[in-house]
């Protein structure tokens, strides 16, 4: 059926808009390995791949695995975009050694065990170069074992306690140093914080985070931990929680709740009456994501550490936020670990680049020292401890569903995954 008369469908123009679309989406990020391309595009597979990877001379398999469904999708859907638009900009010039990415996506369904079973296939049966993926410490945890025994090469996103450092693991999110310590420093130097009441999702990141938060808080702070209480993954009744913050009248509510819960979570805060006017929260586990389900009139006010928010002023940032709008609709969002997830694709392609194979042994080795510069959060660079140096923020949660940076630390801080006194 022709629909020429109409003009918004006609071919030229869905062409056209298409066209435009495309150009938005793949503005030039270019790296500093990209001068040698052409060169680089010549090597003979057999010297770039001597490890039985799924390499062609046209093509390189990588693989991707998140949680597309279950409690924990609400927060990996924006790695799986970003990866993907970091992806196809990359393809878009010309591929990593001149051989074009393709992709073989898993989902981990939220369900630590099958990450660990998807990560065997993509390591054992697709041969994958390398895999971007996980979110929580539990299926990075899961799915480690896997890695280290494949020597397989995980570029994980998320903010994490620290206390792992893997050869075979790029960590592109912070560790607790860059995210838990910087901003209980800034809590109680900026809010007067004393008395923190601790919340988590019951598995290992919240638990361990705030095991840190709490050494900080006694020994460091002087302050006082007057609450901690852990609720299994999709919980969604909050109410016994709230009768015992209203109790406890905490300077500070330190939520470290994870994925779908959260919706329940700050509604009920709202329902309660605990609002930002009355209450100081600081969380480090709502990103943009998080708020498009919760909503800015349940949430505005209130405080979230980060190193990224959509909202950072800088040309890089700009740049990625229009391809991303452009990709994946003006209603999209990006949050903390959906621009880490990003950087990933870029990060591995340098490595690559630089050691001019995709064997994962010389990719590790080459990636100390990596710089990208076109970061969307400004500018990062690996440490050889596997971690990039990175900025600490604080956003404050904005009714429009946004954050408003209100503090960020003077210098990139080192990454310590490992820091003295909180083992």
């Amino acid at each position: 059926m022709s629909h020429d008369h109409d003009n918004h469908d006609s071919p030229e123009s869905n062409n056209r808009r298409r066209l435009l679309q495309g150009m938005a989406a793949l503005p030039l990020i270019g790296l500093p390995a990209v001068s040698n391309f052409a060169r680089a595009a010549n090597i003979p597979t057999a010297q770039v791949n001597t490890t039985k990877l799924a390499v062609t001379d046209t093509e390189v398999v990588v693989g991707q695995l998140h949680s597309a469904t279950g409690t924990m999708a609400i927060s990996e859907t924006g790695s799986i975009q970003a990866e993907q638009l970091a992806i196809d900009q990359i393809n878009a010039m010309g591929g990593v050694l001149g051989r074009k990415i393709r992709v073989i996506k898993e989902d981990g369904a939220s369900d630590w065990p099958t990450f660990a079973e998807k990560s065997k296939k993509l390591l054992i049966n697709d041969r994958a170069a390398c895999v971007f993926g996980c979110w929580t410490s539990a299926s990075r945890k899961a799915v480690l074992p896997v890695f280290e025994k494949e020597n397989g090469l995980l570029y994980y996103p998320t903010f994490y306690e620290g206390l792992e450092q893997s050869k075979n693991v790029i960590y592109t999110g912070q560790e607790a140093t860059q995210q838990i310590l910087w901003g209980l420093d800034w809590a109680n130097t900026e809010k007067k914080a004393k008395s923190f009441f601790l919340i988590g999702s019951d598995y290992i990141w919240p638990r361990t985070s705030n095991k840190i938060a709490r050494k900080h808080i006694e020994n460091k702070l002087k302050g006082k931990v007057v609450g901690e209480e852990y609720y299994p993954l999709g919980h969604t009744n909050f109410n016994s929680l709230i009768n015992k913050i209203k109790l406890a009248k905490p300077d500070c509510i330190y939520a470290v709740v994870v994925g779908g819960s959260n919706v329940s979570f700050y509604k009920q805060l709202k329902a309660a009456g605990i609002t930002a006017d009355k209450q100081f929260l600081l969380t480090i586990s709502v990103t943009e994501d998080e708020l498009l389900g919760i909503g800015g009139e349940n949430s505005a006010g209130f405080y979230a550490c980060m190193k990224y928010f959509q909202s950072l002023d800088n040309p890089n940032n700009k740049k990625f936020v229009e391809a991303f709008k452009a990709k994946y609709g003006p209603k999209s969002v990006i949050g903390d670990v959906t621009q880490a997830g990003y950087l990933g694709p870029w990060l591995w392609k340098a490595a690559v680049e630089k050691a001019k194979s995709f064997d994962v042994a010389k990719v590790a080795a080459a990636s100390p020292g990596i710089e990208f510069k076109e970061a969307p959060e400004g500018y990062v660079k690996i440490h050889e401890n596997h971690h990039l140096w990175s900025k600490a923020r604080i956003g404050q949660m904005t009714m429009d569903g946004q954050f408003k940076v209100v503090a960020e630390s003077p210098e990139l801080i080192v990454p310590d995954p490992f820091p003295k006194g909180y083992q």
